[in-house]
């Protein structure tokens, strides 16, 4: 039987979020039946998880540099060139791309070569809350005018396949709601790399550990961490705070922290490839998104029994029971942040039972097996006929 020929397009695989599920992707395919490509621009920052994938991956590997995520006439047209004579050249049955940008040129290219199947997941969406009004319009017209020739989008969250209806970017038949997913196995001795990470940072057996772990950036909302911290550390002197990731804001913050005599109080890790062996080393996870399309990083944390503090925005609610799993408060809230965090670190008890309710949560809805079948059976369903 013929092979289905299937290229998955993404941007860059930087960080985790969306590279994450691209590579569950390509290693979960029947390889007996889909003969799969990954197309990807320069990637500066990818996590360990990606760098053995891509090692034994290669040989199916397209590199095109001018794939990026900014948005440049010139650059944008080479890889939309380059895009199209690979596809031509390959003949793939289906493109699925991944984000925004490699999600505009890549169903266009696609569309040009005259691809059979083009499914699309945008990874949440820029209709609102990322750009000033008039972006944001333009971007629902650009989606729409892409959408007329794509035949499945897959939306990660509910509120993201009510947004793509309300916003009229195709209609409700070319839409389906496919959970995202991780890998719910816990490798290693999870108490002894608990240790590890904290004796690293000098955290001592009593003290509490708070952090975040993502972007430093403005849409994550980074600064209303460390101002909530300040109020935290008024109240609990054997607190510490933590921060791991990298972006534009990590030096503002550092000068934040200063700015409210929280230094000794906070750690700046920077950019850890060993970002999950962070999550199972804190007490709370903080997550203060002003927009968030899931939040991953909320699942990762409820695989090792992590009770979370985070926003009431995007697809968050969708992960965090309020109040069971955790504590959603609203965004650009310091305050409330503050108060979430001081409810679960007075209370052993309440963080360990909302650790256990978020595990046995997560571990019921966002298995990689359970979004590998979901990926499949759409696959199989665009190519009937090829």
């Amino acid at each position: 039987m013929k092979k289905i020929k299937v290229a998955e397009v993404i941007t860059r695989l930087d960080w985790g979020g969306s590279p994450d599920i691209v590579r569950i992707i390509l290693q979960g395919l029947n390889p007996d039946i889909y003969e799969s490509k990954l197309i990807f621009g320069l990637t500066k920052n990818p996590s360990k998880k990606t760098c053995d994938f891509l090692r034994d991956f290669k040989k199916n590997v397209v590199v095109i540099p001018e794939l990026k995520r900014e948005v440049s006439p010139f650059t944008d047209l080479m890889a939309l060139i380059k895009l199209y004579f690979l596809f031509r050249r390959e003949r793939f049955d289906i493109v699925h791309t991944h984000t925004a940008k490699a999600g505009v040129l890549g169903r266009l290219a696609a569309y040009l070569a005259r691809v059979p199947a083009i499914i699309h997941t945008p990874h949440g969406h820029n209709f609102y809350g990322y750009f000033p009004q008039v972006m944001s319009k333009v971007i629902i017209l650009i989606e729409r005018f892409i959408g007329c020739f794509t035949d499945k989008i897959i939306a990660l969250t509910e509120l993201e396949r009510k947004d793509l209806l309300r916003f009229k970017v195709v209609g409700q038949e070319r839409i389906i709601l496919i959970p995202q997913g991780i890998d719910l196995k816990l490798n290693g001795d999870m108490a002894k790399k608990r240790d590890e990470i904290r004796k690293e940072f000098n955290i001592k057996p009593e003290d509490l550990l708070v952090g975040m772990v993502g972007r430093l950036e403005p849409v994550k909302g980074p600064g209303y961490f460390v101002e909530a911290a300040k109020d935290v550390a008024r109240d609990f002197s054997n607190v510490r705070f933590l921060l791991a990731g990298e972006g534009s804001l990590h030096k503002k913050l550092i000068r934040q922290t200063q700015r409210l005599g929280l230094t000794e109080k906070f750690i700046f890790t920077g950019w850890r490839q060993d970002a999950l062996d962070i999550i199972r080393a804190l007490d709370i996870l903080v997550l203060p998104s002003l927009n968030e399309a899931v939040g991953i990083v909320l699942i990762e944390a409820g695989v090792f029994s992590v009770p979370v503090v985070a926003t009431r925005v995007g697809g968050i609610p969708e992960i965090v029971q309020d109040n069971q799993t955790g504590i959603l408060v609203n965004p650009k809230d310091a305050r409330g942040l503050s108060a979430a965090i001081k409810l679960l670190l007075k209370d052993e008890t309440k963080r360990r039972q909302m650790g256990l309710a978020a595990q046995a949560w997560i571990k019921g809805r966002f298995s990689a097996e359970e979004m590998i079948k979901n990926i499949q059976g759409l696959y199989t369903d665009v190519s009937k006929g090829l």
